[in-house]
């Protein structure tokens, strides 16, 4: 069967890419994942893999060209296909809330069993993104689903999210197990027209042939046997995020190449490969740790040592950058609360009825910060190698706790919003991260970030910035305490104020203490001279 191999998205906002270089020529053999071509887009030079074993039978694009994503570049005719079946129709593919699908009739794997049905494949859920792990099957094979009922669940660098299905069917195949990590645009699963699974794939024939020993392991997987070792002279072949592994530690591949420990076709560099050097030999282990396939769940048993889950172990690994990249520098400032408290307790019940939402402190403390950000824009900007971009737009992070880690979605362009439309949004994101509904761009592109670290009731704590962002507010507990005021003509007084402690953790290459002073000042005249209408 003709297999149309087409130009890949390496990233969201990648629309194009120019093939430098056909690694086999019309008439080759191929084997399925064996490199076939290489392609330089703005974000990443990569090897593109041959979706199916066969004969290379047409190149429909040659080297230094530039083609859109989806373009059909070549076409593989599967083993035992005849030629002469090359040029077919560019393959149908969509997208569906990040969920990217193929026809099969177009792009069929010969491990496949079923004709007439869809791909589903690991959406990249981030232009960053370069793999996902699938944390639960939410369906099992021989099942229907509905077109967007969620799937399976996945965790990746930014997001947990639900997988929805594209289309209504019978869940034919699943061809990734639980606990396995895949690069993005891996089949993994098929979804078939009613009626297709019980004729064409028994139940007991799930989770068989996995794209690739590379792509996808289970987290209990044995080590792949060792390949031959690739010679100095010839290429290193490894994918971009085994690339970028090594360059966060300091790894030259060709320790690894010259080890003949390339486990992956021909030699080729397998993110497990540089992941076992490095532990083994002791090269950036804490980050390497970050990365190895782990546990989906840590449960806090005393005397136990578990794995840490991936969320976890990401967000311990982008902590330690942060503190690598920023110099940090934290200012604490008392606020004095009692106006908004006041204010809230009055309005809090017709508030909820009115626009559905409780009425907490958080939005408050959000326009505050939004006011004060307006005025000092410095805080609200990024620093990119020796210049200081000031963001058009506020894009404010709102840091939500889970069960099973941290994640920061993005309320964008806060500056336009109302008082209103800004406490719908942190409701209705919170909820969202809470039940895995939040999409990509939606846990990307914030500029500052607010984190309420004292909601257990501690006085402040001291953030780490949310990189590349410049600053990061910590709000503290609030509690009544006395506290001495002083009236126009002088005279001081005790009373019982509700008192709330914020600390500002800033980047001290882009934010010197004047402005972070100026900055908190004006956030702080904000909230206790509050006089503006909530809705």
């Amino acid at each position: 069967m003709p297999t149309d191999v087409i130009m890949p998205q390496m990233g969201e906002s990648i629309f194009e890419g120019t093939i430098t270089k056909w690694l086999k020529k019309a008439g080759d053999a191929v084997e399925k994942d064996e490199p076939l071509f290489e392609i330089s887009t703005d974000k990443v030079d990569a090897e593109i893999p041959s979706p199916v074993a066969g004969v290379l039978s047409q190149i429909k694009v040659p080297e230094g060209a530039t083609v859109e994503i989806n373009t059909v570049v070549a076409v593989v005719l599967e083993s035992g296909e005849e030629q002469g079946t090359g040029n077919r129709e560019q393959g149908l593919g969509t997208r569906d809330q990040g969920s990217e699908i193929r026809d099969q009739g177009t792009a069929a794997s010969a491990s496949t069993p079923v004709s007439g049905g869809i791909y589903v494949v690991m959406p990249q859920m981030g232009e960053s993104i370069f793999e996902g792990t699938i944390t639960k099957w939410l369906k099992k094979a021989g099942d229907a689903v509905e077109k967007d009922e969620p799937l399976f669940e996945i965790s990746t660098d930014k997001v947990d999210a639900e997988i929805p299905s594209p289309v209504a069917g019978v869940l034919s195949q699943i061809k990734v197990p639980e606990g396995a990590t895949v690069e993005i645009n891996t089949v993994v699963a098929v979804i078939g027209p009613s009626g297709v699974f019980a004729a064409n794939a028994p139940a007991a024939a799930v989770l068989e042939e996995a794209p690739s020993p590379a792509a996808a392991k289970p987290t209990n997987a044995e080590p792949p046997a060792p390949a031959v070792a690739a010679s100095d002279s010839e290429r290193i072949r490894s994918s971009p995020l085994v690339r970028r592994i090594a360059k966060d530690n300091n790894l030259d591949l060709r320790q690894i190449a010259v080890s003949g420990a390339g486990s992956g076709l021909g030699g080729r560099i397998t993110k497990d490969d540089v992941l076992r050097h490095l532990s083994e030999h002791g090269l950036g282990s804490a980050a390497a740790s970050a990365e190895k396939p782990i546990a989906l769940s840590a449960p806090q048993v005393p005397g136990q040592v578990v794995p840490m889950t991936r969320m976890r172990a990401i967000i311990a690994q982008r902590m330690v950058e942060s503190v690598a990249i920023s110099p940090h520098v934290y200012t604490v400032y008392k606020v004095d609360m009692t106006r908004i408290m006041r204010l809230r307790e009055r309005e809090k019940s017709r508030f909820e009825q009115k626009h559905g939402v409780k009425l907490t402190f958080m939005p408050f403390i959000a326009v505050a910060a939004v006011e004060a950000l307006r005025k000092f824009p410095v805080v609200n900007a990024s620093l990119e190698n020796d210049a200081i971009h000031y963001h058009a737009n506020i894009n404010l992070g709102i840091a939500v706790s889970l069960e099973w880690g941290l994640i920061v979605p993005v309320i964008k362009q806060a500056e336009q919003r109302s008082f209103v439309q800004i406490a719908r949004s942190m409701n209705d994101l919170a909820l969202r991260a809470r039940s895995k509904k939040l999409l990509p761009e939606e846990v990307a592109g914030g500029t500052f970030t607010l984190t309420n670290s004292g909601v257990f009731g501690g006085e402040f704590g001291t953030p780490i910035i949310n990189q590349p962002e410049s600053a990061i507010l910590a709000i503290g507990g609030l509690k009544k305490e006395a506290v001495v005021l002083t009236d126009a003509e002088g005279n001081d007084s005790i009373a019982i104020r509700s008192m709330q402690h914020f600390c500002l953790g800033f980047d001290h290459r882009t934010i010197d203490g004047a402005d972070s002073g100026k900055f908190m000042s004006a956030f702080k005249r904000v909230l206790e001279g509050w006089d503006r209408e909530i809705g």
